[in-house]
């Protein structure tokens, strides 16, 4: 094959791909619009019966704007449709909810409008910097050579070293100019718009794999114990085994460590307060950088789920599969298989015969569930008669002071420290003048209660209320303050009345 060939073969191989697929047709701008209005950036799962609406009231809006190039069909047509095209995935959530998100082919094209539609220098000192020094880390963490290492390592020191001192040393800061912060604000949003796609990537990747998994249980044509060995040695190395997977971990390992994360936030909100960010970042943009950590949190936490699912995936097989049942199942099937083999000899080709899918049920009105027990009618023993001598004596005082409140008591104590030319200043103060008899704990609430009959309220400071048990012992409560009104007052205003 000529260059050009193998070249046009790999060009065909690109365009075959969902990605472009989704880009190349006519109705391109509706999908891109649609999947962008209903995931937002973080590619969110959504239900699947609120995605159906959702396409639904977004056509419509569409073709009240005057748009012509709408597709045809319901939200539910739409969305298998897109199934189909591999721009959508329909799976389980943590609930057994079935939800839509988009596969790394619609978020790549997705990723592909943002960039396009950002304006974007095509050449910079940004840029030729940010290629340089990318450059010049890498050769110094890949040189195989010692000294080259050491030599580039001391070039850095001593240029941080150089720049230190004269900062140090109150030298003028050179400010970054207008061009340059714009150049590498437009890169780092790049560079965090492909981070969803990536993380979708991986997610696909695994469920390829658990795909794979079950179908090769299910066509297992060795030992039950020597797949189960194999395939749990490919479960440990999953993150190992493939390209994705390598990429992953290497990230999560990065990702894993907080003060990274910690200096990851740090540095993005120092971006976003300098002078220049004000206005060259618009709204969406500035909260896309200040999302950028939860949009890593969340991408790697749907990996690792995808990951258990997996690992249970490998579980439950391992756990419900039953060999011998299986045996006891093909054993039955070669027995119908012989006897049709019987049938067929002795009858025509166009014999019938009525065979019931399932067998009939047995027909029983009643079936005893227990049988009679001798120890189920035995009398319970007769219960002690006490005699009336061995009865407590109780009086009516000692019931009494076991009672509750003594409302008709309290009430009066209450009318008449109302009535009297120096009342008591609150309702603790009152309770502290009754008789012993009157001030048990459970007076306090007696009173309490009177006065919520009077429509009176309580202070925000509390007092204290010394109470006495029938025992004889004393107890303190603290309870809110309530003040008695001032009878003059409450004269005063009965007069107005």
């Amino acid at each position: 094959m000529s260059e050009i060939a193998g070249e046009l073969a790999r060009v065909k191989a690109a365009f075959a791909q969902p990605t472009l697929t989704l880009l190349h047709q006519r109705q391109a701008p509706v999908v891109i619009t649609i999947f962008r209005a209903a995931f937002g950036r973080n590619n969110r799962p959504i239900p699947t019966a609120r995605l159906h609406t959702q396409v639904e009231e977004h056509l419509a809006e569409m073709r009240l704007a005057g748009e012509s190039e709408v597709p045809t069909g319901n939200g539910k047509e739409l969305c298998q449709r897109w199934m189909r095209g591999q721009w959508l995935v329909r799976s389980l959530d943590e609930t057994d909810q079935e939800v839509y998100s988009l596969t790394s082919y619609a978020q790549q094209a997705l990723e592909l409008v943002k960039t396009l539609s950002r304006d974007r220098a095509t050449l910079s000192e940004h840029r030729i910097a940010t290629i340089l020094g990318t450059v010049r880390r890498f050769n110094s963490e890949a040189n195989p050579d010692r000294s080259a290492r050491v030599t580039i390592l001391n070039t850095e020191i001593a240029r941080l070293q150089a720049e230190r001192d004269r900062l140090v040393d109150g030298a003028e800061m050179v400010s970054a100019t207008e061009d340059y912060m714009l150049e590498g604000f437009t890169e780092l949003l790049s560079l965090i718009s492909a981070l969803p796609s990536d993380f979708a990537r991986v997610d696909e990747r695994f469920g390829q794999i658990r795909a794979e998994i079950l179908a090769a249980f299910r066509a297992e044509d060795r030992p039950a114990g020597q797949v189960i060995d194999e395939y749990l040695a490919r479960a440990d190395a999953l993150m190992t085994a493939t390209q994705e997977g390598r990429a992953f971990e290497g990230a999560f390992a990065l990702l894993r460590d907080d003060a990274l994360v910690t200096q990851l936030r740090e540095d993005l909100n120092a971006l976003l307060e300098h002078p220049l960010s004000g206005w060259l970042l618009g709204d969406a943009d500035r909260a896309e950088l200040r999302g950028t950590v939860k949009l890593v949190r969340d991408g790697l936490d749907r990996v690792l789920a995808q990951r258990s699912r997996v690992t249970a995936t490998l579980k439950e097989y391992i756990v419900s599969h039953d060999a011998a049942r299986d045996r006891e199942l093909e054993q039955t099937l070669r027995q119908v298989e012989s006897e049709l083999m019987t049938w067929m000899a002795t009858t025509g080709p166009r014999a019938t015969h009525d065979v019931p899918l399932l067998p009939a049920r047995a027909s029983v009105e009643h079936l005893r569930e227990r049988f009679y027990d001798p120890a189920d009618d035995v009398l319970p023993e007769r219960i002690a008669l006490a005699s009336a001598e061995d009865a407590p004596s109780l009086s009516l005082s000692s019931l009494m002071a076991q009672g509750g409140p003594q409302l008709p008591s309290l009430r009066e104590r209450l009318e008449a420290a109302l009535a009297s030319t120096n009342p008591a200043a609150s309702l603790g103060a009152l309770f502290d003048t009754l008789e012993p008899a009157l001030r048990r704990p459970v007076e306090i609430f007696g009173l309490l209660h009177l006065a919520a009959d009077r429509g009176w309220d309580t202070e925000d400071r509390t007092e204290s209320y010394a109470a006495l048990r029938s025992d004889g012992t004393r107890r303190t409560f603290d309870v809110p303050r309530l003040p008695l009104p001032d009878p003059d007052l409450g004269h005063d205003l009965e007069k107005s009345r």
